[in-house]
């Protein structure tokens, strides 16, 4: 490990050689920030550098060891939080010109989660207005590039979190999922990521003037990003620690009883009306294999409705936004916002208060048919894209563009948010030089199941950002 350059150490290694004495935090902060400040200009991932006061904390951090306190698991570790959530004494502005004075007057339970494992902050990252778009550029901040090729996406709303994670910058990310926004940029910048269960981690902005829409609570989660899976593991068990302010967290352990062996894997079929590139259906094919040749029983079977629960995605998330939030949204956001909003609302249909009502009461029975499944199979493997990695603002191309990415490529990434069930992705291979990751689902609250077999596969695959490094 000391012949690697400390930034891209994993965070187990990091906070290993830390808690050994055999580096020091601020030795490993400099590393992180000297590479921020390297490759950063070229991504523009992180739009706040927090560099002087993670020093700062860092000194804090390597005099608490050499007192002998109690270190948390991530003590005196870098990391980087989406600029989506409330980091105290900083502005939560989501991306939106509007807000750039939005300043937190204190912590949200993820930030103050990963202040009480120890780890360091050192930066915040790049989201789209609003985090609703899957194309990482505002113009507060500007566009995010891919560190694997600028002129394609960088994925969003979480991609200043995954291109940077996938560049060297921190070790861990935080990064949220609304409709795919883990997920989705963990793909397209070559990294592991796990969108749990609703309820895992705890949520709240103490900035925020007024609640979400209950079905936004219900279908959000916030997660871990990071270059390998066992790094992803420990995000998730840090950022999951109690915190009162969420009246939907779940004290569920996160490891369950051991599930009959072999474990059985569905391999989704994917529907016939979607438009499918063979070079990224021929790598899920690939992630397949791995797993059969470790153990798993993998069958291509079809997943209950998942056109359906798509369908009821964009329908119950498009008609709260178009209640409760469309009219202060447009009236303070870009043209290039505009343009994406409209094109996702006219996916959805706008619900009346009866349909709203019906299609909440929907969901229960497509979570129960999902639930069911997964006493079958407690696994589903299902693409995070069906297509390569589009274009940088692809969602500005007019409305059949939008469709093709939204309904087509990344179906199988938004449903699962409907269903509030854990998803892992984890990369699988290169395909003419960019990442191609893949999704694997799991029942409520098995993460660890999802984090095991996304450890499979990438023990097959080995970690692709060392690929990316070494080019």
């Amino acid at each position: 490990m000391t012949k690697t350059p400390i930034w891209q150490w994993s965070a187990v290694e990091t906070a290993a050689a830390i808690k050994a004495g055999d580096v020091s935090s601020q030795d490993v902060t400099a590393a992180h920030l000297a590479r921020m400040k390297e490759v950063n200009p070229a991504l523009n991932a992180v739009v706040v550098d927090l560099g002087d006061s993670a020093l700062k904390a860092a000194q804090a951090a390597d005099a608490a060891r050499k007192t002998g306190s109690e270190l948390g698991p991530l003590h005196g570790v870098p990391v980087t939080i989406k600029i989506n959530i409330d980091v105290e004494g900083q502005a939560n502005s989501n991306g939106v010109v509007a807000f750039k004075d939005n300043i937190a007057p204190g912590d949200s339970p993820v930030t103050a989660n990963l202040k009480k494992a120890g780890a360091i902050i050192i930066g915040l990252t790049n989201t789209p207005e609003f985090s609703l778009r899957a194309f990482t550029d505002n113009p507060l901040h500007g566009l995010t590039r891919n560190p694997w090729n600028p002129e394609v996406t960088c994925g969003g709303s979480s991609g200043g979190a995954g291109a940077s994670i996938a560049a060297g910058i921190g070790t861990i990310a935080h990064g949220n999922d609304i409709g795919g926004s883990l997920r989705w940029p963990a793909h397209c910048n070559g990294i592991a990521t796990i969108k749990p269960t609703q309820g895992r981690i705890p949520a709240f902005n103490p900035s925020a003037t007024a609640e979400r829409p209950l079905m936004a609570q219900f279908m959000s989660s916030q997660g871990p990003l990071a270059r390998e899976v066992r790094d992803v593991r420990l995000g998730l068990e840090v950022m999951a620690q109690r915190d009162p302010r969420d009246p939907w967290w779940v004290p569920a352990p996160l490891q369950g009883p051991p599930p009959a062996k072999p474990i059985k894997v569905a391999l989704a079929k994917i529907p016939n009306d979607m438009t499918t590139d063979s070079g990224v259906t021929a790598l899920i094919r690939k992630a397949a294999d791995s797993l059969a040749d470790q153990g798993y029983a993998v069958s291509e079977v079809e997943v209950p409705d998942v056109n359906g629960v798509w369908q009821l995605w964009c329908d119950l998330i498009l008609t709260e936004i178009g209640v409760l939030q469309k009219e202060q949204m447009l009236a303070v956001s870009s043209p290039d916002f505009h343009k994406a909003f409209d094109g996702i609302v006219g996916l959805a249909a706008q619900l009346d208060q009866t349909g709203y009502m019906k299609a909440i009461s929907d969901r229960s029975r497509h979570i129960r048919n999902w639930m069911m499944f997964m006493e079958e199979y407690p696994l589903v493997l299902a693409p995070t894209t069906v297509r390569r990695t589009p274009e940088v603002n692809a969602d500005l191309k007019g409305e059949q563009r939008i469709k093709e990415v939204f309904q087509n490529d990344l179906r199988f990434i938004s449903a699962i948010n409907v269903l509030g069930l854990p998803a892992a992705v984890v990369p699988v291979g290169l395909l003419d030089g960019l990442p191609v990751g893949v999704q694997i689902v799991g029942s409520r609250y098995r993460e660890d199941l999802c984090l095991d077999a996304a450890a499979a596969i990438e023990s097959k695959v080995g970690v692709l950002a060392k690929q990316l490094w070494s080019r």
